[in-house]
């Protein structure tokens, strides 16, 4: 069972800056959340511009349940200037990469796989779909059992139902699943009988959908599901590379 937290977060980046961003939190970030905070680097990829908006990169972070998510808060913002003033020089680093966001806590399906069992399992893919889904307040989780029984029945789409989560601090109506797919090849064969309206990939829990957003992600160098582990300080490089 998934007792985890995650921070979601769609990033805005700057001019030819979205390598350098995704280097940056993954290889200079990463190793001193794991280090000082028990957070995990779930994910950082670069949205597909075609597919969304552009440049944007999506970073997922993995909590120790919200007990962990608060000590980490408390280190991070009991001071003035709300960020930690050890971490100083890599927000100005950061600063000059990106110029805002958008976050969201997400809670796991119980049945959703932490980063950990996910890259031991070698899931991995050329390509992830990204949908960001609203239902009937209430219904969130239940829309998620749905979509996993949806998932577990039929594969021959060939996309994989990674990630389900849920937002925190709302109304129990929006959710967000993660698809891993091998191929571009497999990505535009599926993509062809959603478009022309057979959903392939929900075919019952679709009926619960109120609106539904999907983009295209590619994940960076160090990302994970690429790597097959956490970004660690081998990858670390100066905060100005």
């Amino acid at each position: 069972m998934n007792d985890k937290i995650y921070i979601h977060e769609f990033i805005s980046i700057t001019k030819q800056n979205r390598a350098r961003y995704m280097h940056h939190m993954a290889a200079n970030w990463s190793p001193i959340a794991q280090e000082t905070r028990n957070q995990l680097c779930y994910g950082v990829w670069g949205v597909v511009g075609s597919t969304g908006h552009w440049p944007q990169v999506v970073n997922m972070w993995e909590e120790d349940g919200f007990s962990g998510l608060a000590e980490s808060f408390g280190k991070e913002l009991g001071n003035a200037a709300l960020q930690d003033p050890a971490l100083a020089k890599w927000w100005a680093a950061a600063a000059d990469l990106r110029s805002g966001g958008f976050d969201r806590l997400v809670v796991p399906h119980p049945d959703t796989r932490t980063i950990t069992e996910l890259c031991d399992a070698r899931v991995t893919g050329e390509a992830y779909a990204h949908e960001l889904i609203t239902v009937r307040p209430g219904e969130a989780r239940s829309f998620l059992d749905a979509a996993l029984a949806d998932a577990s029945k039929s594969s021959n789409h060939g996309w994989q139902l990674t990630g389900a989560w849920q937002t925190a601090m709302r109304g129990n109506d929006e959710a967000i699943l993660l698809w891993t797919i091998p191929d571009w090849a497999t990505w535009a064969r599926a993509e062809e009988e959603l478009t022309a309206g057979k959903d392939i990939l929900l075919p019952n829990a679709s009926g619960k959908i109120e609106t539904r957003q999907r983009i295209l992600l590619v994940d960076s160098p160090l990302c994970p599901f690429r790597t097959g582990r956490q970004p660690n300080r081998d990858d670390r490089t100066d905060w100005t590379d």
